[in-house]
């Protein structure tokens, strides 16, 4: 498991590099969205969440608006 911030930041480079993602990862705002989701939902909605906005983002909306509409949802 990876725990240490440098490891945490390692360990994504490597799996976007492995997807063929590129540009920065916004790893702090997915990670409290993920959080927020989690706990204002249910444990399963914390990665959903985060796929769901990845999806989003993919299909043209912004990451904020992406993060303001699913914080929306959450309650």
């Amino acid at each position: 498991m990876v725990d240490a911030p440098d490891e945490l930041s390692a360990w994504v480079e490597g799996l976007a590099v492995a997807l063929g993602v590129e540009g920065e990862v916004p790893v702090d705002d997915l990670l409290n969205l993920t959080r927020e989701a989690a706990h204002g939902v249910t444990r399963p909605a914390g990665p959903l969440t985060t796929y769901l906005v990845g999806r989003a983002v993919a299909q043209g909306t912004p990451l904020a608006e992406a993060i303001v509409i699913a914080r929306a949802h959450i309650g």
